[in-house]
């Protein structure tokens, strides 16, 4: 059985989690970065907000006080006596006005291993909590280099969101 590296993926590793504002009236855009392990090659992936404060709270150490969508999915896979083989971020799929990326988690359990289709911020997320290598399809870099060349508003987000440092979360100081 070919290994993803076998096949051109690139294994990357979760770097961090941006939020960049494009400018003082619109609300902030959210940014999963993907660092390579072997090779010097960055992916950022625009998530959505809660998606992003709960991975951001998860690279920080930051404990919440109820379980979101991804301690309660690491806590059933636990349960279930499973684990994460791989994550793969492995397709282009057309999105309203642009493209988005598909991903597969590989779960291994008593009854065989699956693959689960998944977003890739429900990926990360849950590979945060029970680690696992990450996999990049090639076609999938190939995409994002090019959407990150030249002067565009686009690209130069995408490079700020490479540029920027991990976003934290911390409580709100107490209402007065």
């Amino acid at each position: 059985m070919a290994t993803p590296t076998d096949v051109g993926f690139v294994e990357m590793r979760l770097a961090k989690v941006v939020s960049l504002a494009v400018s003082p009236d619109e609300d902030p855009s959210c940014f999963i970065v993907l660092d390579g392990v072997a090779q010097d090659r960055q992916l950022p992936i625009e998530i959505g907000p809660v998606e992003g404060f709960t991975l951001a709270a998860a690279l920080t150490g930051f404990e919440l006080a109820r379980p979101m969508g991804p301690q309660f999915a690491a806590g059933l896979l636990r349960a279930s006596g499973g684990r994460v083989r791989q994550v793969r971020i492995d397709r282009l799929i057309a999105a309203f006005g642009g493209t988005a990326y598909g991903a597969t988690v590989e779960v291994e359990g008593p009854s065989g291993v699956e693959a689960v289709d998944s977003r890739p911020s429900d990926a990360l997320n849950l590979l945060a909590l029970v680690p696992a290598p990450v996999f990049v399809a090639p076609e999938v870099l190939a995409e994002i280099q090019a959407r990150m060349e030249g002067d565009s508003p686009q690209a130069n987000l995408l490079r700020r969101a490479v540029e920027c440092e991990q976003m934290t979360v911390g409580q709100r100081p107490a209402d007065r």
